[in-house]
C-alpha cells in the first residue's frame, strides 16, 4: 500500500499532498488556456491538477527500490507552466458540477462500477483525476479494499474533506499529485477514470492513465474505461451558419457584407464545441482511432491520421456540406471481454448503430457484459458535446456525391494539451485544405 510519509509530512484521514512540479515560471500560473470555453461553462477537466500549500507526499524509496523503478519506467515528463495552468483551472466548483450533473456521464460510471463490482470488492482501485471524489466513492461503495484517488488539482482538498464527511478516509486515500510523481507501493487491481476531452483526446489526460497502467496495475486488472473510439462525419448545419455569417448580409436594413470575411475567421477558425443532431450528419460516420486502454501507448497518441472516404445520404436535393463532426463513444469491458485488437480498419461500426459500411457490423457487446458512453448526436446529450470543424465556406453536394481526403490530429509542440488539426478533404472535383487548433 502506499508508504506513510515521515512525521510531519502527513495529514491526518489520508490526505497526502505531493509537490513535485517543476515548470519554468517558478509560481502558479493563471488558467487562460481554457478562457474561451470557460467562460461558456465547457472547461473539462483532467484529474490530475496544480500544487498548493499542504503537505509534502514522501516518495523516498530505499535506494535499491528506486534503482528497479527507473529501470522499469523511464522519468515522468516535466511539469510545465501549461501544465500547472491546466491543473489550476479544475480547482474551479464549476466544472466539477457540470461534469457530475452530466447523468450520463455520472450514472454509467456508477452502473459500469456496480456491473464489475466482483473485479472492485476487496481490490485495490487507483482513480485517475479524481477531481470531487465521486468516482472514488462509488468504488468504496461497491467494496473496494483501498481506493488511492489521485488528482493535482486543488480539488483534491476538497476532495479529502467530502472523503472525510462520507467515513471513508479508511478506505479512500487521497494523493494530491501528478499520477506521473506520487507514489504507491503496491501493485492495484483497478484503474478507473474520466479522461476524455472533447473530441475524446483533446488535453492529452489519457497519457497519466496510461502511465498509472504501466506503473501499478497487476496483470489481469481491470481499467475502466476500456475502450474508447472516435469518429468523424460530414454536416450539414444551415441554422448555424446563417446566425453567424448570413446575419451580415442585412443588418437592419444596412449591407454590412463588408464584414463577412471577418465573421466567418472569428466564427469558424477554432474548432466549435457545440450540440447538433442525427439530421444533420450526411453520411454514415468514419472511424478516426480505436483506443484500447490495455495496450495503448503514449507516442500512439501523440499523431494519429486516417483516410476517410464518404458518400452523401442526403435524398433528391443538394444540400450545404458546412464541415465535419467529431464525437466519441467509450466501452466498460471487463478484462476478459475487452478486445485486444487496435486496427480500426476492421472497426466498421460503432456501439450506438452508426457504422463506417452498412454492409458490415460490428458486433454489440452483450448488454449483460458492456455497459457504453455514448456522445453521439442521436444519443441524449453529455457535457461533451459534438466538436465541429465549421468550412469558411459551404460545398453544395448531391445524393452519392463522394468527399474523400484526409485527418491528422496531433499533439501541439507548444502545449501537448492542445490539438492540432489538419484537415485534407475533396469533392465535386475541388480540393480543400483546412488548419485549426483546438485550445
Amino acid at each position: 500500500m502506499y508508504r506513510q510519509p515521515a512525521m510531519g509530512d502527513y495529514v491526518s484521514n489520508g490526505y497526502h499532498h505531493h509537490t513535485n512540479h517543476q515548470h519554468s515560471g517558478g509560481g502558479q500560473v493563471a488558467a487562460g488556456h481554457r478562457g474561451r470555453r470557460g467562460s461558456r461553462g465547457r472547461q473539462r477537466r483532467d484529474g490530475s491538477g496544480s500544487n498548493s500549500s499542504g503537505s509534502r507526499v514522501c516518495n523516498y524509496y530505499g535506494a535499491q527500490q528506486q534503482e528497479k523503478e527507473e529501470e522499469r519506467a523511464p522519468p515522468p515528463p516535466p511539469c510545465t507552466d501549461f501544465d500547472v495552468a491546466y491543473f489550476h483551472s479544475y480547482a474551479h466548483v464549476g466544472i466539477h458540477e457540470e461534469m457530475i450533473k452530466d447523468r450520463a456521464r455520472t450514472e454509467t460510471y456508477r452502473n459500469a462500477i456496480l456491473q464489475h463490482q466482483s473485479h472492485i470488492a476487496g481490490k485495490v482501485v487507483v482513480d485517475v483525476g479524481c477531481g470531487t471524489g465521486i468516482l472514488s466513492i462509488f468504488c468504496a461503495q461497491a467494496g473496494a479494499k483501498r481506493v488511492y484517488a489521485v488528482d493535482a488539482s486543488d480539488i483534491a482538498i476538497q476532495a479529502n474533506e467530502v472523503i472525510k464527511a462520507n467515513n471513508l478516509s479508511d478506505t479512500v486515500i487521497v494523493l494530491h499529485g501528478r499520477v506521473e510523481d506520487v507514489e504507491i507501493d503496491e501493485e492495484v487491481d483497478v484503474i478507473i477514470s474520466e479522461w476524455m476531452g472533447y473530441m475524446l483526446l483533446y488535453e492529452s489526460m489519457l497519457g497519466s492513465v496510461i502511465r498509472a497502467r504501466d506503473r501499478w496495475l497487476k496483470p489481469g486488472g481491470l481499467i475502466l474505461p476500456s475502450n474508447a473510439t472516435l469518429y468523424m462525419a460530414p454536416v450539414t448545419h444551415p441554422d448555424r451558419y446563417s446566425d453567424s455569417i448570413d446575419f451580415w448580409r442585412n443588418v437592419y436594413g444596412i449591407d454590412m457584407s463588408a464584414m463577412l470575411p471577418l465573421a466567418k475567421q472569428c466564427a469558424f477558425e477554432e474548432p466549435s464545441v457545440e450540440t447538433i443532431s442525427g439530421e444533420n450528419v450526411l453520411t454514415w460516420p468514419h472511424v478516426v482511432k480505436n483506443v484500447d486502454c490495455y495496450t495503448v501507448s503514449v507516442h500512439e497518441l501523440e499523431s494519429i491520421t486516417t483516410s476517410f472516404r464518404f458518400q452523401s445520404m442526403m435524398r433528391g436535393k443538394l444540400s450545404p456540406f458546412h464541415g465535419f463532426a467529431f464525437w466519441f463513444d467509450v466501452e466498460f469491458n471487463g478484462p476478459d471481454l475487452n478486445p485486444s485488437n487496435n486496427d480500426t480498419s476492421s472497426f466498421n461500426a460503432s456501439s450506438n448503430g452508426y457504422v463506417t459500411d452498412p454492409n458490415q457490423r460490428k458486433k454489440r457487446p452483450n448488454p449483460n457484459e458492456a455497459l457504453v458512453l455514448s456522445t453521439a448526436p442521436e444519443d441524449p446529450p453529455t457535457h461533451w458535446q459534438q466538436t465541429l470543424i465549421y468550412f469558411y465556406d459551404p460545398i453544395d453536394v448531391e445524393q452519392d456525391q463522394v468527399i474523400e481526403g484526409s485527418v491528422t490530429l496531433s499533439q501541439s509542440k507548444e502545449n501537448a494539451r492542445f490539438m492540432n488539426i489538419h484537415l485534407e478533404y475533396a469533392s465535386g472535383g475541388r480540393s480543400f485544405v483546412k488548419e485549426s487548433v483546438m485550445r
